[in-house]
């Protein structure tokens, strides 16, 4: 079995997917900086490196680790963060994502799977957003996401090095950190166990497009023998709002705390769902996971 890299594999999604990954029988290296990931969702069986994807020190641990494929899912996600610092932002996203694409470049890599963000699309200019739409990000993250899959196209064209770039919807599940990763539902979900009440910004009518964990890590593992070079949705290609989403968190948990309407947040896009025709074609994937299952997950319900 081939030699695979998970950046980020101490956090919320990267974590899942060296799981996955070691149950299909790979061997896994796991670098993270654990500023965001935490020692406890670093499967035992993975070889972990506390490294920042930025320092000089990833090249020669790629090239001695003899790694075929590296899923990146590293990242500054928070998008407040981005437009308060967006040095560090930019820092992150686009310097680590180079100095990564350089050590893959330099170590022979095979193929790069990059966890990229709806948020490059900026305001939805119709819907369901498809690939095709045009990229208008609307914050640091947005730019650095995008900055970041333009590299991967010059060095797919300057030195051959194959890649899938993968736009994540909202993504929720186990391990999700309600203070660093920002998720709604683990927001909600951390609020309900300490019996607190969500706060809901605007009327709650606003919609997104909720994925759960397992579905993305399985799109990752469709993405290392398919769609070489695409850019490809991840979602499940519904629209949920998020009062309907509080709803089915208060029934789940039983709690009977009424949610608190606030002010929106400004710059707070609408509306917001992904096509996933491509990837579903591309992948031969489709989400298995309804909301309400995947939440039962998400919120530990037997």
């Amino acid at each position: 079995m081939d030699n695979c890299l998970v950046t980020g594999g101490a956090g919320f999604i990267g974590s899942h997917l060296v799981d996955a990954l070691i149950d299909q029988g790979y061997k896994v290296v796991c670098v993270d900086d654990l500023s965001h990931g935490k020692e406890e969702n670093i499967n035992p069986k993975a070889k972990f490196h506390k490294l920042d994807i930025r320092s000089p020190e990833l090249i020669q641990l790629i090239k001695q680790s003899n790694i075929r494929y590296v899923f990146h899912t590293a990242a500054q996600v928070d998008v407040q963060t981005s437009l308060r610092e967006p040095v560090e932002d930019a820092g992150v996203n686009i310097i680590g994502t180079l100095n990564l694409l350089e050590a893959c470049r330099s170590a022979d890599v095979k193929k790069v799977i990059y966890s990229s963000s709806a948020a490059v699309y900026g305001e939805p200019q119709y819907l369901p957003i498809d690939e095709e739409h045009p990229v208008n990000p609307c914050s640091g993250y947005g730019v650095s996401k995008y900055s970041a899959e333009l590299y991967l196209r010059l060095y797919q064209q300057q030195y051959g090095l194959d890649f899938t770039i993968l736009r994540y919807a909202n993504v929720y599940g186990p391990r999700q950190d309600a203070t660093a990763d920002g998720g709604v539902v683990a927001i909600f979900s951390d609020l309900l166990a300490k019996r607190q009440s969500p706060v809901i910004y605007g009327d709650g009518e606003q919609t997104r497009d909720f994925i759960y964990v397992g579905d993305v890590v399985n799109a990752n593992l469709a993405a290392m023998q398919r769609a070489g070079g695409q850019v490809l949705n991840v979602s499940t290609g519904q629209a949920t709002s998020i009062n309907t989403l509080c709803a089915l968190l208060l029934e789940l948990t039983g709690q009977d705390c009424r949610p608190v309407n606030e002010a929106p947040k400004p710059g707070d896009i609408r509306h917001n769902y992904l096509s996933v025709n491509k990837a579903a074609h591309a992948l031969d994937w489709q989400p298995r996971y309804s909301l309400q299952a995947g939440l039962r997950q998400a919120v530990k319900v037997d």
